[in-house]
């Protein structure tokens, strides 16, 4: 946790303290564990921690029924969605706008990978997404 160098009485001492926990902290004192109890609560930050995921690839393939596939389009980010370009029907080519996604107060495109037709559209404007949640499908 931290590391202290003190000079008590002409004496140099190592202070380490590994943790704090309520009224008791643990530490080493020049390489030797010690356990002090304290006459007042330790108070401890409340700092979140945070976890990162792995990101998802942005689009999936799967069968949707015999000699075609569904291509996944799904969210790269969190954020909301501002805007839907497409309907479902519509045929988009490679690098047409499908939707804009809003993340961290920027506008953000999301681009069709491949040339098909919309099959479904899974959100609506204004819906709150994640990293990964499914936006529409293309054929």
């Amino acid at each position: 946790m931290k590391k202290y160098k003190l000079k008590i009485n002409g004496n140099s001492y190592e202070v380490d303290i590994k943790e704090a926990s309520g009224s008791t902290i643990q530490l080493e004192v020049n390489g030797s564990p010690f356990q002090v109890e304290m006459e007042t609560e330790v108070k401890t930050t409340k700092t979140p921690t945070l976890v990162r995921y792995e990101p998802r690839p942005s689009q999936k393939i799967e069968p949707l029924s015999a000699g075609s596939s569904v291509k996944k389009v799904l969210s790269p980010l969190p954020g909301l969605i501002h805007a839907i370009k497409v309907k479902e029907g519509d045929t988009v080519k490679s690098g047409d706008t499908l939707m804009i996604l809003e993340a961290m107060k920027m506008e953000n495109s999301i681009l069709a990978e491949s040339s098909g037709t919309v099959h479904s559209i899974k959100v609506t404007q204004g819906a709150s997404v994640l990293q990964g949640d499914l936006l529409l499908e293309i054929v």
